[in-house]
């Protein structure tokens, strides 16, 4: 089993550290491939980066399910063009923050989450209420932290992030904490046993759902909403993003 694992910014410090959490949770004999586009935003912090993030990610998700990958897990908790890359292609594309909010689901009564920067809190709120989990979140806390702090030795971001964490637990009476940010990966584990809760890392999480859909045997149904998008031509320069006929692609 082949799993891609994009981060749909163009950190490559930032990949690598999901790259890290994506195989130490792999079950042997998953093969993760993890990568980012080449051209697009360093970090995604609001609307407009997720804007812009939006066309490597379709094209790498294309070009790996081409080659053999058969889930596809977005690492950003915004869920950036997930029903786009559902269109694209058949096999399963994950999530980061549905699948952390369904594993919540599933081991604690209520949950929170902890992200970056407040501008990111309506856009998790307004997930929750999407994916069906919002009488599940108890509360979207903020560690006023950019997203690339995380990837900064020795700053003070984890610490910020650990302090949300526990007032999530003490304050929201949160019985799960998810961690808003893919680049908050390698904090979830010592957090877990500093607090005896459990603190969910979404790559982790849509790792694992991917895994178990491809066990499954299930595809993304290619009915209804999910259908590929219909042919036509696009102009100027998306003109090569625009949808193929699968066959004639093919050829």
């Amino acid at each position: 089993m082949r799993i891609l694992v994009i981060n749909p910014n163009t950190t490559a410090s930032m990949t690598d550290k999901i790259r890290e959490t994506a195989m130490a949770v792999a079950a042997v004999g998953t093969e993760i491939v993890a990568l980012n586009p080449a051209d697009g935003p360093v970090s995604i912090e609001g609307h407009y980066d997720e804007a812009f993030c939006l066309p490597g990610l379709l094209e790498e998700t294309r070009k790996g399910v081409a080659t053999g990958a058969d889930a596809v897990v977005i690492a950003c908790f915004d869920d950036p063009g997930l029903e786009a890359c559902r269109e694209i292609v058949d096999v399963p594309v994950v999530g980061i923050c549905e699948a952390a909010m369904a594993a919540a689901s599933m081991v604690g009564h209520g949950f929170s989450v902890v992200t970056t920067l407040d501008r990111s809190v309506p856009i998790i709120e307004m997930l929750a209420l999407k994916y069906g989990f919002e009488r599940h979140c108890r509360r979207v806390r903020a560690a006023s932290i950019p997203v690339l702090a995380l990837e900064e030795e020795g700053g003070a971001a984890a610490a910020k992030v650990r302090e949300q964490v526990l007032a999530a637990i003490e304050q929201d009476r949160a019985e799960a904490v998810l961690l808003g940010c893919a680049g908050m990966t390698d904090l979830a584990a010592a957090l877990t046993e500093e607090t005896g809760v459990p603190v969910i890392d979404g790559v982790a999480a849509a790792v694992k759902f991917a895994e178990a859909l491809v066990g499954l045997g299930l595809k993304t149904c290619k009915r209804g909403a999910y259908a590929p998008p219909r042919v036509k031509p696009y102009s100027g320069g998306l003109a090569r993003h625009a949808p193929q006929d699968p066959l004639k692609a093919a050829e």
